[in-house]
């Protein structure tokens, strides 16, 4: 059904596409097959408004605007995927507004009192019925809780729920639809990346999500000097209700206002760095929806982000990955870059190292080769996935959400500081953070983790072993328990022989 479904809206996302040119821009993406190119030009030639946008990222912008709420948090989850749609497309995502229309505050209201059970006068002496921002998913109001607490009440849009599931049900048949008349594109991995933003909507649909994201972030950095996270008032959230601390600050991209403010714009830029390095590389939780209107500064200084919505999560031998990426790029070490790939599954074992790092220095070089407030580490990845199709380069969905929060850091650090650059500041960050990696300490934590690991899964091995040979001959029994025994022992040792061998 959902084939049918998908099948029967073809046309009109088709006609919404070519209007705003998008088709045009597609006809273009490398791992389309060459039939499929020269439909989306013709159709794209005959259907194309006057107004349609030469630059592809914003027609996919207002393309995506016009399909509704849904397939504005699907193009920006789509902004990951330079390898699928090109750096210059993807990018252009990244600005996507998030911005529509507010529902009724009455509405509102009553979500709020049927959320809580409690009228809205037992709970705010105020409630400004004028939302402060109002996006594609819920909208803010500014309150006062009777105990004299400012606060944030973030409330989901009526029937979000439902809207969300429908259309995640057609980009998941359109994705499958795509794999089976393009083979080719079965490498981008499509589908995974339909049901990776599945995942992060049902996320971002529950707001008692968001707010235990916030409270995992506000304990990472509990420690860390310059920066605070908003509490929560729990007693008030619920599924479709979060209700927050006010902050009261400066847009991080309010240059001017800063300055005016008294702030030292080097310093906001150094601190703004080193928390977003913190957050990747040190916790491995980051803050993954970074744009300026969810960065403030407090008079003090402080750096308060907001919306927990989207928040990403990478592995320590992820971490280790992109520092070492990170380190090898902003070197300039083009043979190492090459080497990392395949050490992490990346390239396939046939792949020529040399030839590969030969095309990372022809189509990265120039980017690295400007001056150091614009070089942009992430246009420098999006290069590296541009060539994803011509080395085979298997994609890693828990990169997308990174990429996409790269672009809007080295976005937000620019306009702040143009002369800076985000990566350079965190380059010493990084190092140290790469040593303390491969320290002693560390290496005896993963043999003693490997070790337990071992101990662990042994038992169920050996129970299911056991009742294995128990279906045998009843004359195998007394020979049994001690040869499971010593297999057991004999597991045991290898594991911890293998895990000395490693260190």
């Amino acid at each position: 059904m959902q084939y049918i479904l998908a099948i029967l809206r073809l046309p009109y996302i088709g006609f919404v596409l070519g209007r705003a040119g998008v088709l045009g821009h597609l006809g273009r993406l490398a791992p389309l097959p060459a039939w499929q190119k020269s439909l989306f030009k013709f159709v794209n030639f005959l259907i194309a408004g006057r107004n349609s946008k030469k630059n592809a990222g914003e027609a996919l912008c207002i393309a995506l605007q016009r399909l509704g709420p849904v397939f504005i948090k699907f193009g920006q989850a789509l902004s990951t995927r330079a390898d699928l749609l090109g750096p210059d497309i993807a990018r252009g995502l990244v600005s996507l507004q998030d911005s529509l229309p507010a529902f009724s505050s009455r509405l509102a209201k009553q979500m709020i009192e049927k959320e809580t059970g409690k009228r809205i006068d037992q709970i705010f002496v105020f409630f400004d019925e004028v939302p402060i921002a109002a996006a594609s998913v819920a909208q803010v109001h500014k309150a006062q809780l009777i105990d004299g607490r400012d606060v944030a009440v973030k409330v989901l849009r009526p029937h979000i729920h439902k809207k969300m599931a429908t259309d995640i049900a057609l980009f998941g048949a359109l994705a499958r639809i795509i794999e089976f008349l393009a083979p080719r594109v079965r490498r981008l991995r499509l589908v995974v990346a339909v049901e990776q933003f599945k995942q992060l909507s049902e996320i971002e649909l529950d707001m008692r999500m968001e707010a235990a994201a916030g409270r995992k972030l506000r304990e990472n950095l509990a420690e860390d000097h310059g920066i605070h996270i908003p509490w929560v008032e729990q007693s008030l959230t619920s599924e479709n209700i979060l209700v927050s601390e006010w902050i009261t600050g400066l847009r991080i991209d309010d240059v001017d206002g800063l300055k005016a403010a008294g702030h030292n714009i080097d310093k906001v830029t150094e601190q703004a760095a080193t928390s977003f390095f913190n957050q990747v590389f040190r916790d491995g939780y980051f803050h993954a929806d970074m744009h300026p209107g969810n960065i403030f500064i407090t008079s003090d200084g402080t750096l308060v982000p907001i919306d927990f919505g989207i928040m990403g999560n990478l592995q320590s031998e992820d971490r280790f990955f992109l520092g070492s990426l990170l380190l090898a790029l902003l070197e300039r070490d083009y043979d190492k870059v090459a080497l990392l790939h395949l050490n992490a599954g990346m390239l396939p074992e046939t792949t020529s190292l040399a030839l590969f790092a030969q095309n990372l220095r022809a189509l990265v070089d120039p980017i690295m080769d400007k001056p150091i407030g614009e070089i942009e580490l992430s246009a420098a990845l999006g290069q590296i996935l541009q060539i994803s199709s011509r080395f085979d380069i298997f994609v890693q969905p828990q990169f997308n959400l990174l990429q996409k929060t790269m672009v809007m850091a080295e976005g937000v650090a620019r306009s702040l500081n143009p002369q800076a650059n985000m990566w350079h500041l965190a380059k010493p960050l990084a190092s140290e953070w790469i040593q303390a990696q491969t320290g002693f300490t560390l290496k005896i934590q993963q043999i003693l983790t490997d070790i337990e690991h071992t101990l662990r899964i042994l038992p169920k091995f050996l129970a299911e072993y056991e009742h294995t040979q128990k279906e045998k001959q009843n004359q195998l029994r007394p020979r049994k328990i001690n040869f499971i025994s010593n297999l057991g022992w004999l597991i045991a040792g290898i594991a911890i022989t293998i895990a000395f061998i490693q260190f």
